[in-house]
């Protein structure tokens, strides 16, 4: 390995030591951009890597909030502000009682090279808090998301820094949060927030655009190798929310058979293939359980999730697409999944695949489409409904979702030339790297030592 990245990677373990997950996002880049730091020495000279690796600022702070029993609650909250080279701060609030400051760190250092791949005019950020949106009322939420908006919006704005919505944050807690944000600072400011509901600023197609633009980048991916496409294959989908429903809509709109989709206790396998209205029902309108798809189709089987790694990647499949969350599939899973014949991986959920079982995907020639890269369409139409709020203007769902196929395959074809002007054929993981790192490295060149 470079000496400049090992100091580097070995300074950032020594400083970070009980951030595992931001560690590892860290390491997953390093370790592949070695050949753009064998090519510029200057690099070492400018602290680029040191730079690069420490975020800008890191907000940390506490919301209290009444809950329906009138007991006060406390939740921590945090606001990575990683990075503004390239635009203002951007990412998502994500409300799970399994954030802390590793993974913010881990999800605001994504971010940055996801957004430089789009090639729009944005920086990466990421925020959230431990609260659980599960088993709350509205009001419950309603007074924690106007509680924690108190709070954020002395650092946030249009032009400085745009929260979007993530795990647990949907168009409601967006919209609790806006409200707020308009009451406290008197103005609208449409473009503070992204993912807000349709009648007050929004964008169409936002809800689909991660789950659709994953699909677009592996079509891409598909397509550059030996010309294959989703038609006729068999495709198995981890998560139920957003993304997942809406990569299951497009892949079978492009021929594939989803036969199976799950949530964090289990999956259910429908060998006829899935079905999506069924699913929409139970997640989008009753808010259950993935298990109760069987109560309409009695033939479909459920496995229930027993240990770290979802049943779900023990189906045989051709294309898996994890969209539920970081660390999902462990090398365990990946070697079932190989032993069942996948072809191809796409990231849909931010980091869902372990170091050990990405360098295993790659090693056995399974085609993967790296998180950074294959599940940016979500903050790209955040970034096209930015700009529709600074105009006064709103896009038909086609006009969205054209831009978005657009942004994607041009996302792709930067991965493919980076991946093979420095020697990784069909190794999009390091080619996604390496392309947001030229961009982000340039930028930091350009403006000084700031």
């Amino acid at each position: 390995m470079n000496s400049y990245i090992s100091r580097v990677l070995e300074e950032t373990k020594k400083k970070n030591a009980n951030e595992p997950e931001y560690i590892q996002a860290v390491e997953e880049v390093l370790t592949s951009i070695e050949p753009v730091i064998e090519k510029h020495k200057e690099y070492e000279k400018l602290g680029i890597l040191e730079r690069m690796v420490e975020p800008e600022r890191i907000i940390t702070f506490r919301v209290s909030w009444v809950d329906d029993s009138g007991k006060v609650q406390v939740n921590r909250a945090f606001r990575v502000q990683y990075s503004s080279l390239i635009g203002p701060y951007k990412g998502g609030l994500r409300l799970h009682p399994t954030v802390n400051q590793s993974i913010m760190k881990f999800l605001g250092f994504e971010q940055i090279f996801k957004n430089a791949l789009t090639g729009l005019p944005i920086g990466g950020g990421k925020g959230g808090s431990d609260f659980d949106p599960k088993g709350k009322s509205d009001r419950e939420i309603m007074a924690f998301c106007q509680a924690f908006m108190t709070e954020l919006q002395r650092h946030i704005g249009q032009d400085v820094d745009v929260p979007a919505g993530d795990i647990g944050t949907g168009a409601r807690e967006i919209g609790y949060m806006f409200g707020q944000f308009k009451r406290i600072r008197n103005a609208y400011e449409g473009g503070v927030l992204t993912g807000k509901g349709l009648s007050y600023g929004g964008s169409l197609a936002r809800t689909e655009a991660t789950g659709f633009g994953l699909s677009y980048f592996m079509r891409e991916l598909l397509k550059a190798n030996n010309n294959q496409s989703f038609k006729g294959k068999t495709v198995t989908i981890s998560g139920s929310g957003n993304v997942a429903i809406y990569a299951c809509q497009k892949v079978k709109e492009m021929g594939a058979k989803v036969v199976a989709m799950s949530d964090s206790n289990g999956c259910v396998y429908d060998e006829k293939g899935i079905d999506l209205d069924l699913v929409k029902e139970i997640k989008e309108v009753k808010r259950g359980r993935i298990k109760d798809y069987l109560e309409k189709h009695r033939d479909a089987k459920y496995m229930e999730r027993t240990s770290d790694d979802s049943p779900i990647w023990t189906i045989k499949t051709d294309i898996a697409l994890p969209c539920a969350t970081q660390n999902e599939v462990t090398l365990n899973s990946a070697k079932k999944l190989v032993e069942n014949g996948v072809i191809a991986v796409g990231e849909g959920a931010n980091m869902p695949c372990t170091k050990e079982a990405t360098e295993y995907f790659l090693e056995k020639g399974v085609l993967v489409g790296p998180a950074k890269a294959a599940n940016a369409g979500g903050v790209a139409t955040s970034a096209i409904e930015m700009s529709q709020n600074s105009m006064r203007y709103y896009y038909s769902f086609d006009e969205v979702d054209k831009k978005l196929d657009c942004i994607m395959t041009n996302i792709f074809k930067s991965c493919q030339n980076s991946a093979k002007e420095y020697g990784y054929e069909n190794n999009y993981v390091a080619g996604a790297n390496i392309a947001a790192f030229q961009k982000l490295a340039e930028a930091m060149v350009a403006q000084g030592v700031v």
